[in-house]
């Protein structure tokens, strides 16, 4: 009799957390990812492979909140709870938000690809085809017919190549003007017109309610490939940049290192700042990464690499955190690190 109570108290039991996975709360819980090695990822055509060391990316893990995760956050280290607001924008679908990690991903390629092999002299030349949608206002005109992912490449009849050509292009209109966009959605052309109106944050300031990014696809010689459709997001900028470099050049900058690290870059070099930098100082701790490279943004008191100094020192790491603020920095340092004994 008292087995079957237990058993029966068991079953109930599971029942009870099963159900538990299913509720969805208000939050995202973040927590330490992994670091990945980049050499299966960048393949670089004839480019020299044989690191002695290695470069690394390293991610934080993140899904939506449950009971029971969030609970587990709350107990331990590293461990964050994120309001949704914190994560995603405004009113944008899991679909949306996918989509806007994977362009801001594709951007950081780019700018990865042009400053390794501008600094290898490779030659870099750039193909365009538009316009994506990366994001929309809510209760602006392009809310109703505009989908994030969508590429614009004519408006009023007109070629577009750049977010930058779109945007001085809307600048000499006047609220209530109407704008003929031609998109394409899901490999279907498509066509809207959509008037301007006031922003409500700016009234003087007018549009039609989209955030923007170039497409455009770049050409280089060699030929690369980037294996990154499970990655979003582009903190992985700084890192991709050093391993394209690294295949493009004969000398090998890990000097039989294991090198991790984190920060956006863009074409000029400039390495900028991230998200979840403790929980990536303790994802490389836990991977056996010695030298992590950490966003220095000019010196700044709140600045990635001051965060990253003092998760290290809680959790006694015995691992380099060197403050970086451009390419050209982490370069110059890898190229005076001695070889690894």
């Amino acid at each position: 009799m008292k087995s079957k109570t237990i058993f029966r108290s068991l079953i109930l039991l599971a029942m009870i957390v099963l159900i538990m996975t299913f509720i969805k709360l208000p939050y995202y819980v973040t927590q330490p990812g992994m670091a990945s090695e980049l050499e299966p990822i960048v393949e670089v055509q004839n480019g020299f492979e044989d690191e002695e060391g290695s470069f690394s990316l390293t991610t934080v893990r993140f899904g939506r909140a449950n009971p029971l995760t969030y609970m587990w956050a709350k107990l331990h280290d590293y461990y964050y709870i994120h309001p949704l607001e914190e994560i995603k924008r405004e009113d944008e679908t899991d679909e949306e938000y996918y989509n806007r990690q994977l362009h801001m991903m594709e951007a950081s390629q780019e700018s990865a690809i042009t400053i390794a092999y501008k600094k290898a002299n490779k030659q870099v030349d750039y193909t365009f085809h538009g316009i994506y949608v990366d994001g929309i206002v809510k209760d602006m005109p392009a809310a109703d017919v505009l989908k994030v992912g969508d590429r614009i490449y004519k408006v009023d009849n007109k070629d577009f190549q750049t977010a930058e050509e779109f945007i001085e292009y809307v600048g000499k209109k006047k609220a209530g003007d109407e704008l003929a966009i031609t998109f394409e959605r899901e490999e279907k052309q498509k066509q809207a017109k959509i008037k301007l109106a006031p922003f409500t944050e700016d009234p003087k300031k007018v549009g039609i309610g989209i955030s923007l990014i170039t497409d455009r696809q770049i050409e280089v010689e060699p030929d690369i490939k980037l294996n990154t459709k499970e990655i979003g997001g582009p903190s992985a900028g700084l890192m991709i940049s050093l391993e394209i470099y690294n295949q493009l050049t004969e000398k090998d900058l890990t000097k039989g290192y294991d090198i991790a690290g984190t920060g956006t870059i863009n074409t000029e070099g400039e390495v900028g700042p991230i998200g979840g930098i403790s929980q990536k100082i303790v994802a490389a701790d836990k991977a056996g990464i010695e030298i992590f490279f950490a966003p220095n943004e000019n010196d700044s008191p709140t600045s990635n690499y001051k965060e990253a100094i003092e998760v290290g020192e809680k959790i006694k790491t015995e691992m380099k955190i060197i403050p970086i603020d451009t390419f050209e920095e982490a370069v110059e340092y890898l190229t005076k690190l001695k070889e690894k004994g």
